[in-house]
């Protein structure tokens, strides 16, 4: 099957240095793939010289004269910046020419001009960023990560029928369990918010599996946990903050003295192991969903091998073609309350 991705070649903290290399290791994994490479054309041609892939015809250049910066207010670029490397690989989803996007740009002004641009799939009011969490089972889907920041009952509900499809098309898991982030797991804890979602829950077709409380993010509880994106980003952050802070407190204790770098010498297999399952790299990737074409958020200091995932995501989720399986769904459950 073969797939074109168009790439914001402009987009995060490095721009095309981390960019064209991980474009590169990205069609050595997916040799059938076409790339196109937005932004700077003379940038985005040197860069490809420089790493010996200017000659590979899988690459296409579309030349941007514009970029949003990284602390460009989200309204400001969507209206002065139509030109943008962002703006242009965006477009090209919604003309047909690509089948998924892939940036590591600011992810206000992506969002804003992704919804613009895509327009959200019938049924679904808000589109939610969802990635995958490593736990000790796998790793669970998660969503809303940022993009809502006070979501209602009914679109708790649509994040939920959203992550399940994800679940459901990326992981082959039949019937995906669903739960909700809450503070306890007894029906009476949680705002009215959270327990009126419940409520709406468990009238739908989904294998939904009651509340999970934070503690339970990491045991693998449910394949799909559903929160506000205000709620979500804390705990995202929060984690990410817990995984540097046990790198440091490893790295400190095994190089205080001989012995304890001997021990660290020892146990490099294993601790090897342990960064391999924590690396944010492996994980790189959330997706915009809702929207009526595929659009994935790489975070934006993700080096080489994290923006490599993004792009990995974006072949997958196309060729599962995640956007129609979700319309499906959405379209099932309001012919269901039409009826």
């Amino acid at each position: 099957m073969s797939l074109t991705i168009s790439i914001d070649a402009m987009g995060g903290d490095h721009g095309p240095d981390v960019v064209i290399p991980a474009a590169v290791s990205a069609l050595a994994s997916h040799p059938t793939i076409k790339l196109i490479l937005v932004g700077d054309q003379d940038v985005i041609k040197d860069t490809l010289k420089h790493h010996k892939a200017d000659s590979d015809p899988r690459f296409i250049i579309h030349h941007a004269s514009q970029r949003v910066e990284m602390d460009d207010a989200p309204a400001s670029a969507l209206r002065n910046k139509k030109d943008s490397s962002m703006r242009v690989a965006i477009n090209l989803v919604k003309e047909g020419k690509a089948d998924a996007c892939v940036s590591a740009g600011n992810t206000g002004a992506l969002m804003a001009t992704a919804r613009f641009v895509l327009k959200t799939l019938p049924g679904i009011e808000r589109p939610a960023i969802v990635s995958a969490l490593p736990t000790i089972k796998g790793h669970s889907y998660m969503l809303d990560l940022g993009a809502n920041v006070d979501s209602s009952a009914e679109h708790l509900v649509q994040f939920a029928i959203m992550g399940s499809v994800l679940a459901e098309s990326i992981e082959g898991i039949d019937n995906p369990t669903v739960g909700l982030l809450n503070i306890g797991s007894e029906d009476i804890k949680g705002n009215e918010r959270v327990k009126e979602a419940a409520r709406l829950l468990a009238d739908t077709d989904l294998n939904y599996q009651g509340f999970v409380e934070g503690d339970g993010l990491y045991r693998g509880e449910v394949d799909v946990v559903v929160c506000d994106g205000f709620v979500g980003n804390v705990a995202l952050k929060a984690s990410e903050g817990v995984v540097h802070m046990i790198r440091h407190f490893l790295r400190q204790s095994f190089g205080r003295n001989i012995f304890t770098k001997l021990a660290g010498l020892i146990a490099t297999p294993v601790l090897k192991r342990f960064r391999d399952e924590l690396d944010p790299s492996a994980h790189n990737g959330a997706n915009f969903i809702g929207l009526q074409g595929i659009v994935i958020k790489s975070h934006g200091g993700a080096d080489e091998k994290g923006f490599a995932n993004a792009i990995n995501i974006a072949v997958i989720e196309a060729k599962q073609d995640v956007t129609a399986n979700i319309s499906k769904h959405m379209e099932a459950l309001i012919e269901g309350k039409a009826a």
